[in-house]
């Protein structure tokens, strides 16, 4: 299969947004009174939008109203901060260019809130990357394949000629609901085993292994 097509999630596959994430969760916990949390909890609650992050971050039996303060100190502090520490992944540059000097439609789809995709994309790949599309009320979030669907629509590709790389058992479980073909990254924030369990085809070690994948 000649693939030309290769979606991209954001968080953990793209960038390591992690300490940035971080400090705002604890920002808006800390304004809130309640307890703060470590850095690898919440990366292992990154991957299901930001509603989702808050609702695993707060304590149990967290009241509603609080919850939807958190969510709304932390979007607050992480619009104007979302930048401070979140680089590209080592390889990851030099990946998108090498591929859109061989005509690879790119595209980002992401549950993070829209507006910071495409900001962040904006910032660290500027026209390497095409597309991106972040989660929005009117489409529903992956595992759905709804994002898959959009993206492709856009760029005028094919799911079978169509790659998927991401960091998480949701990436690859979307790639397999959309039928596109799922390729798992070791570098994010999520175990290799839990990838391989969820059915990716292909797991990379570093970004220019996707060059093999593509044979370029």
């Amino acid at each position: 299969m000649e693939y030309n097509t290769v979606l991209f999630d954001l968080d953990g596959t793209l960038l390591n947004t992690l300490y940035d994430l971080h400090d705002s969760i604890n920002f808006a916990l800390r304004t809130l009174g309640l307890p703060e949390r470590t850095r690898d909890e919440v990366r292992m609650f990154v991957g299901n939008g930001v509603a989702n992050l808050i609702d695993l971050a707060v304590p149990d039996n967290t009241a509603g109203e609080i919850k939807s303060n958190c969510l709304s100190l932390f979007r607050e502090h992480y619009n104007a901060n979302m930048a401070n520490k979140t680089r590209p992944y080592d390889g990851i540059s030099d990946l998108l260019s090498a591929l859109r000097g061989h005509g690879i439609r790119m595209a980002v789809i992401s549950n993070k809130y829209d507006s910071a995709v495409k900001e962040l994309c904006g910032k660290y790949f500027g026209n390497l990357i095409e597309l991106a599309f972040g989660a929005a009320e009117d489409i529903r979030k992956k595992p759905a394949p709804d994002i898959v669907n959009k993206a492709l629509d856009a760029l005028g590709s094919e799911k079978s000629r169509t790659l998927y790389a991401g960091d998480s058992d949701v990436d690859i479980k979307c790639a397999l609901n959309a039928g596109v073909t799922p390729v798992g990254v070791s570098w994010g924030f999520r175990d290799v085993s839990l990838l391989e369990e969820s059915g990716a085809d292909y797991i990379i070690n570093n970004p220019a292994e996707l060059l093999d994948i593509l044979e370029l």
